[in-house]
């Protein structure tokens, strides 16, 4: 295989769907299984739908996610620049070639012109081809004293490719999908250089792959229609086109269709990497990051939508995934997104972190919620919850770890609080004040034995020890929990417990 090289080139026309961050992964790995280089190009052509702070968010995502490009607006490289709209001197000279050539052609016909013969023609389609442009305001069909004219008045025109007149197979070879064909008669001559002397993305992306010497062309199955074109401007310009692979699409989580933003609304789940502000209306919409997902789960899910190893895997480190990676394992139909499976991602990559490294994040979170966990106490929380939870968030959100609890679980207490229980647990309380040594190891040692001494089973004691501690009927270790609280405060919340159970009991 010859060196890889492979683009995202993402639009700054809002901000970057999950969609297109699998996208930039999967370029990313297979840059990487290959010792290839991955860059970053911004197509920026499109200035009517430019969007103020897109570019500096889809940087921001893509580096959240780890994938750093090698070349590209920040990055550099010697096959800069990397903006679309600094490249225009050689799209010029592209679209002069081709005039130049009888390959391309321009055509002064304006919108109102052509949506007129649109709506003529309904129900049918209508478009501008080799059947058509014969009767319509283009260079093919006007004489050069008339073109020479609309020029010097100053008409606006753009710049249209010529299609081929005899309908001809269109033929390549999609790394993912196999043989790919399609007939010329169906395509029209499309728009390759606008008046504003911008170049559309049919030219710009054809030129920017050759001069950045592009060996695979990794996008979405959205960008297959455009394939064909794109290879018929190979051929014109005498170039090499890349290798194709067209991936397939994610899909929304029930019913047809792919993933939107209308789905993440509806649903309650982000699909974007990081929260977006809407620079305009100022409305925000949730991304992953900030819902408490960790860059290394998010992209883990993402690998996982339309990849599979062969075999029954699914958490990867992205080294590993990179090391794996290729075309062939990439499924053709497309991937159904599932909520739940991401948070699982989440819950997987949570736990199988070293605790260590959550720490810094635990000591900040809990320093927002007023809490006063230094880095011992943030250890015993991350010992008893790491395995209980999804996200680290979640952890300080649990209100009896930093409060006795104000309700307590009704259904519970109606099943499980006897008349004695409350004897039982006074008898514990005194068995626990006497501890000189209040660890988790010394709790557990003097517990069992008061439960033997008395002749109790754990389901007589624990459930309502934890119950008058919590208000619930699940969680870590009492044990340690009670070592977490210390010894005063285990005792005041047992204390207080009782009495609130047995205030609920006395209006039951």
């Amino acid at each position: 295989m010859k060196d890889v090289r492979v683009r995202f080139a993402p639009s700054p026309t809002g901000p970057l769907h999950m969609g297109g961050v699998r996208t930039a992964l999967y370029n990313w790995l297979f840059a990487r299984a290959h010792g290839g280089t991955f860059i970053l190009r911004v197509e920026d052509t499109d200035q009517g739908r430019f969007v103020d702070g897109a570019e500096a968010y889809i940087e921001e995502a893509l580096s959240w996610c780890g994938l750093t490009p090698d070349e590209g607006v920040q990055a550099g490289g010697d096959c800069g620049p990397y903006r679309q709209s600094e490249r225009t001197a050689l799209y010029q000279d592209a679209v002069q070639a081709l005039l130049d050539r009888g390959l391309a052609y321009e055509a002064f016909d304006t919108p109102d012109e052509l949506n007129e013969l649109r709506k003529a023609a309904e129900p049918d389609v209508w478009q501008y081809d080799a059947t058509t442009r014969g009767g319509l305001r283009n260079r093919l069909a006007l004489g050069a004293d008339e073109v020479a004219q609309l020029k010097a008045d100053g008409v606006p025109f753009v710049v249209r490719f010529k299609t081929p007149e005899s309908d001809e197979a269109v033929v390549f070879e999609d790394a993912i999908r196999g043989e790919v064909s399609f007939q010329t008669a169906v395509l029209d001559d499309k728009v390759l250089m606008k008046a504003d002397g911008l170049p559309t993305y049919h030219l710009a992306n054809v030129v920017d792959d050759h001069h950045m010497r592009i060996s695979h062309v990794i996008r979405g199955e959205e960008w297959l229609p455009s394939a064909p074109l794109h290879v018929l401007l190979y051929r014109a310009f005498d170039w090499d086109h890349p290798v194709f692979a067209h991936l397939p699409l994610i899909l929304k989580p029930t019913g047809n269709g792919k993933l939107s933003k209308r789905d993440g609304d509806a649903g309650g789940f982000p699909v974007f990497p990081t929260n977006w502000t809407d620079p305009k209306s100022g409305d925000t919409w949730p991304g992953y990051r900030e819902q408490g997902y960790a860059p290394e789960a998010f992209v883990n899910m993402l690998l996982m939508l339309g990849w599979n190893p062969g075999d029954e895997r699914e958490l990867f480190t992205a080294d590993e995934a990179a090391k794996e990676f290729s075309l062939d394992r990439v499924v053709r139909s497309g991937a159904r997104f599932n909520p739940d499976k991401a948070k699982w991602f989440q819950e997987q990559h949570l736990r199988g972190a070293d605790p260590e490294t959550h720490l810094a994040a635990l000591q900040q979170l809990a320093a927002n919620k007023g809490l006063g966990w230094d880095k011992a106490a943030c250890t015993q929380v991350l010992d008893m919850m790491l395995e209980r939870v999804a996200f680290l968030q979640d952890i300080v959100d649990t209100a009896w770890l930093h409060a006795a609890p104000a309700a307590f679980n009704a259904k519970l207490v109606k099943k499980k609080w006897k008349d004695q229980t409350s004897g039982y647990l006074d008898d514990l309380a005194s068995e626990l004040e006497a501890l000189d040594d209040f660890s988790s190891e010394a709790v557990e040692t003097r517990f069992k034995a008061f439960l033997e001494a008395n002749e109790l089973g754990f389901g007589q004691v624990l459930l309502p020890f934890r119950i008058a501690l919590t208000g619930e009927g699940g969680g870590p270790s009492m044990f340690d929990f009670a070592a977490f609280l210390g010894q005063d405060a285990t005792l005041r919340r047992l204390q207080d417990g009782m009495a609130a159970v047995e205030e609920m009991r006395r209006h039951d």
